[in-house]
C-alpha cells in the first residue's frame, strides 16, 4: 500500500493521501517535496514506483530482498538507502531489527518497508510541526526520519545495560548460574546491533562527501548531527561489549573460586573420614595376638579415638579455611 504526502514549500501547505499517479506530477513542480511510504509492498506496487520515480531496477531489486546489509548506493539522482530499526519485543525482550529502504532525491522521499516502522510516523509528525524549514527539502524529511531511528537506539542501549548491572548483582550477590546464558544472549544482541549500526557510517561519509549535488549545504549540518549520535551510539555499545566482556571473566573466576571452595570443602572432609577409616581398618583386622582385641575397653578406645581424630582434624581445617 502506498500513502503518499505532498508539501508545497512556498505555501508551506499539506496534501495528504495523494493518488500514487500523480506523484511524477506533484514532483514536476520544484516547490513540492513528496513523501511516499510503501507499507508491505506487493509486486504492483514495485512496478509503479519504478514507473513514476524512474527507479534504477537494481535498487528496486535490491528493494525486494530483505535483510540486506545496511548501506548505501548512488544513482543518478538519488540515493538507495537500507537501514534498520531496532526494538525489544516479548516477554523475553527479544531484539527485533526491522529494515527500511529509502529512495531518497532531491524533492521527494520513498520508504518502503515491509514492517511496522515507528520512525515513520514519528517523522510524519515532525515534519508537520517544521513547516518553517519547508525549504530544505526532503534532507530535512530524511534527517527527521533517520535520526528519529537513531536516537531509538539510545534507550535500547539503556536497557541493555541496566540488563548488565542485573547480572552483576546475579554474579556477585546470590550466584546463579543461569546468569551465563544471559550473558550470552546480551552479547549476541550487542552484535546484531553493531552489525545493524557500524555500516551506518559510510551512509553518512557519503551523504556529507556531497558527490551529487542533491541537497543544499545548509542541509548538510542536519546530516552531520545524525552522524554525531550514530557515533555516540556505536561508541556506547563498544563500551557496552568491553564490560560485557568484564562480566564474563567475573562469572568464569567467581565459578572458579565456588569450585575450588567445594573442592577443598571435599577435600577436608575425605581427609577426615580417611583418618577415622584408618582407626577403623586396624581394628577391623581381628588377628589373634593384637593386644587391645581382648581388652574390656577397647571398643570405646576405638571409637573415642575416631572421635578424637576427626574432631582434630575438623578443628585445624576450620582454622585454616579449608571448611
Amino acid at each position: 500500500m502506498i500513502t503518499t504526502v505532498c508539501l508545497n514549500s512556498s505555501s508551506k501547505k499539506f496534501r495528504d493521501q495523494c493518488p500514487a499517479s500523480e506523484i511524477s506530477d506533484l514532483r514536476e513542480s520544484g516547490d513540492n517535496v513528496v513523501w511516499a511510504d510503501v507499507s508491505d509492498p506487493s509486486s504492483e506496487d514495485f512496478a509503479e514506483l519504478a514507473e513514476e520515480f524512474g527507479f534504477h531496477p537494481l535498487s528496486i531489486e535490491d528493494c525486494r530482498s530483505e535483510h540486506q546489509r545496511p548501506k548505501i548506493e548512488e544513482y543518478q539522482g538519488y540515493y538507495f538507502i537500507v537501514l534498520y530499526e531496532a526494538q525489544l519485543a516479548g516477554p523475553h525482550d527479544r531484539l527485533e531489527l526491522r529494515e527500511l529502504n529509502i529512495f531518497l532525491g532531491a524533492n521527494f522521499l520513498v520508504t518502503v518497508h515491509s514492517k511496522p516502522i515507528r520512525a515513520v510516523e514519528t517523522a510524519g509528525r515532525l515534519w508537520h510541526e517544521w513547516t518553517d524549514r519547508a525549504e530544505h527539502g526532503a534532507g530535512l524529511l530524511s534527517y527527521l526520519l533517520i535520526d528519529a531511528i537513531v536516537d531509538d537506539y539510545l534507550p535500547l542501549l539503556d536497557v541493555l545495560s541496566d540488563r548488565m548491572d542485573d547480572l552483576e548483582d546475579q554474579i556477585f550477590g546470590e550466584f546463579k548460574p543461569e546468569a551465563l546464558e544471559e550473558i550470552f544472549r546480551v552479547k549476541k544482541q550487542l552484535l546484531y546491533l553493531r552489525r545493524s549500526i557500524t555500516p551506518l557510517r559510510d551512509v553518512f561519509n557519503t551523504l556529507l562527501r556531497r558527490e551529487q549535488p542533491i541537497f543544499a549545504r545548509e542541509t548538510h549540518v542536519y546530516f552531520q548531527d545524525v552522524f554525531d549520535h550514530l557515533i555516540r551510539v556505536a561508541d556506547t555499545i563498544d563500551n557496552l561489549r568491553d564490560m560485557l566482556g568484564s562480566t564474563m571473566d567475573a562469572f568464569l573466576s567467581v565459578q572458579g573460586n565456588r569450585m575450588n571452595m567445594i573442592m577443598k570443602r571435599l577435600t577436608s572432609i575425605a581427609t577426615i573420614l580417611m583418618s577415622v577409616t584408618l582407626v577403623a581398618g586396624i581394628y577391623g583386622m581381628n588377628f589373634t595376638f593384637m593386644p587391645e582385641l581382648h581388652w574390656r575397653y577397647g571398643y570405646v578406645f576405638a571409637l573415642l579415638s575416631m572421635v578424637g581424630i576427626g574432631a582434630g582434624l575438623y578443628v585445624y581445617l576450620k582454622k585454616v579455611d579449608w571448611l
